[in-house]
């Protein structure tokens, strides 16, 4: 989260852009101007620049996959309002914290934050929105700790991909205790992305969503 906040703060907004909405939940508008701040951020997250982006298609999918994320954003920090989510002023002191640690100076941090065209009120409000979304995602995508039963059926199941992943060894035993602990994660870990899609699938299917054109 931190490296995508810092990402954010080092966009530099548009002067003059139209706010019109790129997409409207729930009656709430997504603005243009967020989109393309956010388009900024996604693409930095997975390193890429928009300058870099020659293909009109390309360009064009990666943009309508920032504004799927933004909708999701939005629809979590619904139904955090909606579950009454509480984030303290001192969560989002602490975070404020952490991201202007990240500057060699205040003075670079608030310059930095009104180029991005937020001041510190502003970027307050953001963070709280962020971190009530983040809580009430993980609420919503919680799964249950596999048995060992289950684990046992995946470990037979990806026996050979996850003793390609294991250390070394001789001993048999060490291999089976070492490919049981990292069926155990990769579980985990499945479940967990499933569980994310269907809370994402399950708060698009009670919303109404509106893509401008």
């Amino acid at each position: 989260m931190r490296i995508l906040l810092l990402c954010l703060l080092l966009l530099v907004a548009k002067a003059g852009w139209a706010d019109s909405p790129a997409a409207r939940v729930n009656g709430v508008d997504i603005g243009l101007l967020r989109l393309e701040r956010y388009f900024s951020e996604y693409l930095q997250a997975q390193g890429r620049a928009v300058t870099s982006i020659r293909n009109p298609t390309l360009y064009k999918r990666l943009r309508s996959q920032a504004l799927d994320e933004l909708i999701d954003k939005e629809l979590l920090w619904q139904e955090a309002q909606r579950r009454g989510i509480a984030i303290s002023d001192e969560q989002v002191s602490a975070q404020l914290g952490e991201v202007e640690a990240a500057f060699s100076s205040p003075a670079l941090f608030e310059r930095r934050l009104a180029e991005a065209g937020f001041d510190r009120a502003a970027y307050a409000d953001y963070l709280h929105r962020e971190l009530a979304a983040q809580q009430v995602y993980a609420q919503l995508s919680a799964v249950a700790e596999p048995t060992q039963a289950e684990v046992e059926a995946f470990y037979q199941a990806n026996q050979e991909r996850l003793q390609g992943a294991q250390n070394q060894s001789d001993n048999s035993s060490v291999i089976r205790e070492q490919g049981l602990v990292l069926a155990r994660a990769s579980l985990i870990s499945q479940l967990q992305a499933q569980s994310r899609q269907a809370a994402r699938q399950r708060l698009r299917e009670s919303a109404k969503v509106e893509i401008a054109d």
